[in-house]
């Protein structure tokens, strides 16, 4: 618990432009009240909470604690944020903004996949990208399981490299699993672009497990791009 608070007073020579205006430092300590002491145990351990709150637990009315709000938060133990409370200054304070960020979805957000299967050709790979106007498509097995991801860049590649796009199959150039990074329907929009930068991709497919013939896999049953994100981030600036 905190007992005191150290001031240093500093008075300072006007007409002296450098650290040698400095003519006179004075440290004051002071002490805190018993109440004062109560506000920030209270603050410690319900904050952050408003000052109503803070009186009622006290037994007294909001106006008796405004010279002790008024000291603590001068002497930088507490910090107020309009419609939020008293926390403490150590302590960060998530904002609105950001809760409202994590407490987006995945499911809520996501967009149909595109996947093709892993005996398609490059060259068909290629068309169902233009077709159906994505950056990335997904590759699965027999039942659905998701097996790899190709990417425009892949796509790119495999064509600089004059290979005969139509004989060589998709599963040739993909990135296979389980290097493929995944989201689940449950997850953050947060957690999404998160990954989404850490990993430097454009697309992430949203799965959920599933059993096929004996065999355990993940089903893709949508995706989150930069897009998405985009959109999320224009609504909650509607909102």
């Amino acid at each position: 618990m905190v007992n005191y608070i150290l001031k240093c007073v500093i008075v300072y020579d006007s007409n002296v432009g450098n650290n040698d205006n400095i003519i006179e430092c004075e440290v004051v300590i002071i002490r805190l009240t018993k109440r004062q002491e109560q506000i920030i145990k209270i603050v410690e351990e319900h904050g952050p909470i408003i000052g109503e709150d803070i009186a009622d637990l006290l037994g007294v009315v909001r106006a008796t604690l405004r010279p002790d709000f008024a000291l603590l938060t001068k002497a930088g133990l507490l910090k107020a944020r309009p419609r939020v409370g008293y926390y403490l200054a150590s302590k960060k304070i998530p904002s609105q903004t950001a809760e409202t960020v994590k407490g987006m979805k995945v499911a809520d957000w996501k967009s149909a996949p595109v996947v093709v299967e892993e005996n398609v050709t490059v060259y068909d790979a290629i068309v169902n990208l233009f077709l159906n106007d994505v950056g990335t498509l997904y590759i699965i097995s027999e039942g659905g399981i998701l097996e790899g991801v190709v990417s425009r860049k892949d796509l790119l590649k495999i064509v600089l490299g004059q290979a005969d796009i139509h004989k060589i199959p998709i599963n040739v150039i993909m990135t296979r699993m389980p290097n493929v990074v995944t989201v689940t329907a449950d997850d953050s929009l947060w957690e999404a672009a998160k990954k989404l930068v850490d990993h430097e991709i454009d697309s992430l497919p949203v799965v959920q497990p599933i059993f096929h013939n004996g065999r355990e896999g993940l089903e893709v049953i949508g995706r989150i791009t930069k897009s998405n994100i985009t959109k999320a981030f224009v609504e909650l600036g509607v909102d």
